[in-house]
């Protein structure tokens, strides 16, 4: 078994001092001579066509500087996500259009001399409308005859051709089957909710060069698409990005503003800052997939599954972003986590005149397994068995193939379920006296999970990764992967520090530059550890490979007889050692050769799996729900910093917990208007909201995909507390909900018809 020196140990942040004092920069931070602001103003109609845009009073208030509206900006035809087209985005959005598709959409940008005048500019604007009928819903988009949102596409209002995952005989397994359940589950619309809003500034130099500094996960892809739509080559377009305040997917896009803050800065010749307000984060960003689910599934006595059925259908909003990638992903996801060889899953994406919804941490897979996870509950009570024991059963294991085509590796859902059994005292909980007095019971629920790593086959990916030693040892790494406040980097240089056998100390990390680091394609997907840290790896091994070869030939010994540790070069065997740094020290004046190691990585596909075990209390009388306690099992393949791993699971945890008990955000179906942008009126769980969280981390099926069989952990925590919570609900009061969130007043309905029923 490997000894690790640094793998494992929760090193301090390489970015902590700066965060700490407040000293690390962000895109808001940074200050320009000359620099202005840039305003959008948002459409207050859902649907319409623009008859006439009158901006002349703008311009004439002092301070303003330009204005622009769709007849003054380059008419091309893109994605509204920057990734490559494997992806199968949807090529359906321009930079302005006379045609406004949701209620929040952009009209025309302001640049002024401060913020205050920008926004006061917005008002002086006219904007005459031709109203167009509106679909809000899918059921009103898919309706014969519907207005289209989009004059484009596979027909009506799909924004692809319907996905379908199949096999075996679906029809034989039902025959087959002792007890059949189905059911309508339907999840909701969250916001990604991101402590730092979308921003950018951007600024052109006389040659005609194009600089932005932005707020992205995707700075390459960035850099793409800015040069694609604004008609430049790739060396005229440099994208920085150092500091973030999170993204959760969502930053994969870009948001208009992006092109519209260039062309202002183009227009002006001076820098121009756009920077969303909060508001615009819920008009302008980006949502989850609010999604509607049937689920069909039968059961054998044993509990064996003998076929699943399911239709899912994801609201897209106005534009596709990610929609045919979300709906790729969720639909294979509704035939994966438990077995079963009779599978048909009709998946599918819908326009409305509702904001766009893209890409946000667990990627269709939240939707879907929330429906299936709690289905698997219900089918347990059904049949008389424990809901782990039943989930156990049907687990997918070693051997199984998995969404990606690729077989699996170990037992990992089986060993967080057995671990997180172990840990609550499972069988007694199940066995338990139920305390009826009072207004509070109380329940217990399972909720169970697998993720990728890597987005591999919808997206081909790649890492690249250059590692310098420098003449007195220390280690530079230069890598293009982002960082979104997750401690990537800190990963990152403890991976390469412990591959080379030096300090983490010595390793210093450069990102964040177009211009200066290798091509990555973004962060996301649960791939930054898995692709980036294992494409580190390789390159640190180039450069340990140079180390060694150097120091066998001072030592007078063959490569295989040297060792690196800490820092130390040893002769195995032999008390012989010298520093890192003495070997690399100039010798007669002249320093060592400059030891460079590169390398590129195609990664496929690994799993990762959780278990969550949830204990809630319910209110009976308030119908409030509260989260008392979390023991979240998750198996990772390799831990490599233990505080950053249990802090992305507590931040994806928190961020369940909203979406199952609070976080919706609402849409006025009449107008399409945008009820609670903001967070006065958008409820998200607190500090104080949080429960009680007991984290177990495992590494029994490590992936050799990843470094030292690492595996992702960003997206895992958010998809198995749902449903989770949902089972412990009906553990507490004997009643089941099929979506989220869960509001207080519908539990009191739920118990209320409950009780009317039993009279």
């Amino acid at each position: 078994m490997t000894a690790f020196s640094i793998i494992g140990k929760s090193v301090k942040r390489n970015d902590l001092i700066d965060k700490v004092t407040g000293s690390a920069k962000y895109v808001a931070d940074m200050q320009f001579p000359g620099l202005l602001y840039g305003k959008t103003l948002r459409s207050n109609v859902a649907h319409a066509r623009i008859l006439r845009i009158d901006a002349s009073r703008a311009l004439a208030l002092p301070g303003v500087k330009a204005v622009l509206t769709h007849s003054d900006v380059p008419r091309v035809l893109h994605a509204g996500s920057p990734h490559p087209r494997s992806a199968s985005l949807s090529c359906d959005q321009y930079i302005l259009d006379d045609k406004v598709r949701f209620w929040g959409e952009s009209v025309a940008v302001v640049a002024a001399t401060s913020e205050e005048i920008a926004e006061e500019a917005l008002g002086l604007i006219q904007v005459e409308y031709e109203l167009l009928p509106a679909v809000f819903t899918v059921e009103e988009a898919l309706r014969p005859g519907a207005p289209l949102v989009h004059d484009l596409g596979p027909g009506g209002n799909q924004v692809l051709d319907p996905v379908t995952c199949q096999r075996g005989d679906v029809e034989k397994g039902f025959q087959e089957a002792d007890l059949i359940l189905e059911g309508d589950y339907e999840g909701g619309r969250p916001v990604p909710a991101y402590m730092e809003p979308n921003v950018c500034t951007c600024q052109w130099d006389p040659t005609g060069g194009l600089t932005v500094w932005i707020s992205t996960q995707t700075s390459f892809m960035v850099r793409g698409i800015m040069a694609e739509v604004l008609g430049l080559p790739l060396n005229k377009v440099r994208v920085l990005v150092d500091h973030m305040g999170g993204g959760f997917g969502a930053k994969q896009d870009l948001f208009q503003t992006e092109f519209l803050c260039a062309l202002l800065a183009r227009k002006t010749g001076r820098p121009v800052r756009m920077e969303f307000t909060r508001e615009e984060t819920f008009l302008g960003g980006r949502t989850r997939h609010p999604a509607r689910i049937w689920l069909k599934q039968g059961f054998k006595k044993d509990g064996t599954i003998t076929a699943r059925q399911a239709r899912i259908v994801y609201t897209s909003g106005a534009y596709g972003s990610h929609g045919p990638g979300v709906t790729n992903v969720g639909t294979t996801a509704l035939a994966s986590l438990y077995r079963c060889e009779n599978i048909h899953v009709v998946g599918s994406c819908v326009y409305t005149n509702t904001p766009i919804a893209g890409a946000f941490r667990g990627f269709g897979v939240v939707q879907a397994y929330y429906a299936l996870d709690i289905q698997m509950d219900e089918a347990a009570v059904a049949l008389g068995m424990d809901p782990a024991e039943l989930k156990l059963r049907n687990a997918v294991r070693e051997g199984d193939v998995a969404p990606s085509g690729h077989p699996l590796i170990g037992h990992g859902l089986e060993d967080c379920i057995r671990r997180g059994k172990e840990e609550v005292g499972w069988e007694a909980l199940r066995s338990r006296e139920r305390d009826e007095h009072g207004p509070v019971r109380r329940g217990w629920g399972l909720g169970c999970e697998m993720h990728g790593s890597s987005a591999y086959p919808g997206i081909k990916e790649q890492g690249n990764a250059i590692v310098k030693m420098n003449e007195d040892g220390t280690v530079v790494l230069f890598t293009g992967t982002a960082g979104l406040g997750t401690g990537t980097h800190t990963v990152q240089a403890q991976i390469v520090a412990e591959e080379i056998g030096v300090t983490f100390e010595s390793v210093s990390v450069v990102h964040g530059d177009t211009d200066a680091v290798p091509w990555d394609i973004g962060a996301f997907a649960s791939h930054t550890t898995y692709m980036g840290g294992r494409v580190a790896q390789m390159a640190a091994a180039e450069v340990k490979a140079q180390l060694v070869a150097r120091a066998a030939l001072q030592q007078a010994v063959d490569p295989s007889q040297i060792e690196v540790r800490d820092g130390v070069v040893s002769v195995k065997g032999t008390d012989r050692s010298v520093s890192v740094r003495e070997v690399m020290m100039p010798k007669r004046g002249i320093p060592a050769p400059q030891f460079v190691g590169s390398a590129t990585y195609h990664p496929t596909k690994s799993y990762s799996f959780a278990a969550h075990f949830v204990e809630v209390a319910v209110d009976i009388e308030t119908g409030a729900v509260k989260v008392l306690q979390v023991v979240p099992v998750h198996e990772v393949g390799k831990v490599i910093h233990p505080v950053a791993a249990a802090g992305q699971i507590e931040g994806g945890i928190q961020q369940g917990i909203g979406h199952t008990l609070y976080e919706d955000f609402q849409i006025d179906l009449k107008t399409g208007r945008s009820l609670n942008p903001n967070f006065v009126d958008y409820k998200m769980p607190l500090f104080m909201d949080m429960p009680t969280i007991r984290t177990v981390l495992l590494e029994t099926a490590p992936d050799p995909g990843g470094p030292w069989g690492a595996k992702g952990i960003g997206e895992d925590p958010i998809v198995a507390i749902g449903p989770a919570i949902a089972n412990a609900i009906y553990d507490a009061i004997g009643v089941r909900f099929h979506h989220y969130p869960i509001k207080p007043e519908q539990v009191l309905a739920a118990l209320q018809e409950r009780e009317g029923g039993a009279q």
